[in-house]
């Protein structure tokens, strides 16, 4: 029996990578908003694989504000969470509050049920360049990028990449550093989030959402972070709809 528990898994395992080699979308990040980018773009029938360094993918949703695990959600964002099946509650002027582990919980579950396979404890320490575009992305195990061994990497190719990393933007940085290029920002870098307000933070989330450069789109707090703009704490309509917003201009990219 412990034979075949191994081999089952070895082999399942195994299989799942080897058929995601090569994908329409490559998402970096597990937060919230790459989850929703994944199920959109999962049900609009791309083949998506999404890479999280994490134990658990969902980004700094599980723990809700100061690890009390409730989430903010506003009205414009409603219609993302209804789709995705997560219980609510009203809030006050035009919010919704909701349970941060169960949301979590939902959002991976819809994703994957649509089609989307994440990869857990992944690491994303590089991208493919050809072209003068972005065209995959370089991945490790987590611990072995975290420990500094000295092991390379397997390569994931990929029609596009999707940064959704956070407050850090890494992708986006080692794109511009290693390959002296200008990003669409205002400054043609990385310029670095600014402090919090969430009625803008809110806002230029999704209007930050973009493709920064040929084959690399940013979205959630990378999209902030890449182009200047705030934080917002535990509000996170902007997240679900930064990652519907992308899903929506790499298919049109990508063609539907």
């Amino acid at each position: 029996m412990e034979q075949i528990v191994s081999s089952g898994i070895i082999d399942s395992y195994f299989e799942k990578l080897k058929s995601n080699l090569s994908v329409d979308v490559a998402i970096v990040g597990g937060g919230p908003s790459g989850i929703v980018a994944a199920y959109f773009l999962a049900k609009a029938g791309k083949k998506v694989a999404l890479f999280d360094r994490k134990l658990a993918p969902g980004g700094g949703m599980w723990g809700g504000a100061m690890m009390f695990n409730d989430i903010v959600v506003q009205e414009e964002a409603m219609p993302i969470i209804k789709e995705l099946g997560v219980s609510y509650k009203e809030g006050a002027n035009g919010t919704y509050i909701m349970d941060s582990v169960h949301t979590t919980s939902a959002l991976i579950y819809q994703a994957t049920k649509a089609g989307a396979t994440i990869f857990n404890c992944y690491s994303v320490e590089d991208v493919v360049f050809h072209n003068d575009a972005v065209a995959g992305v370089v991945v490790n195990w987590a611990p072995v990028i975290r420990e500094g061994m000295h092991v390379d990497p397997l390569t994931i190719m990929a029609k596009a990449v999707l940064e959704g990393t956070g407050h850090d933007c890494e992708i986006a940085r080692v794109v511009a550093r290693k390959n002296d290029i200008q990003l669409n920002t205002p400054t043609g870098g990385v310029i670095g989030e600014r402090s919090l307000n969430v009625e803008l933070g809110e806002q230029t989330t999704v209007e930050n959402t973009k493709e920064i450069y040929p084959g690399l789109f940013v979205s959630g707090m990378a999209a902030n972070g890449v182009s200047g703009s705030f934080r917002m704490g535990p509000i996170f309509g902007g997240m679900l709809m930064s990652g519907k917003k992308a899903a929506e201009l790499i298919c049109e990219k990508l063609g539907n």
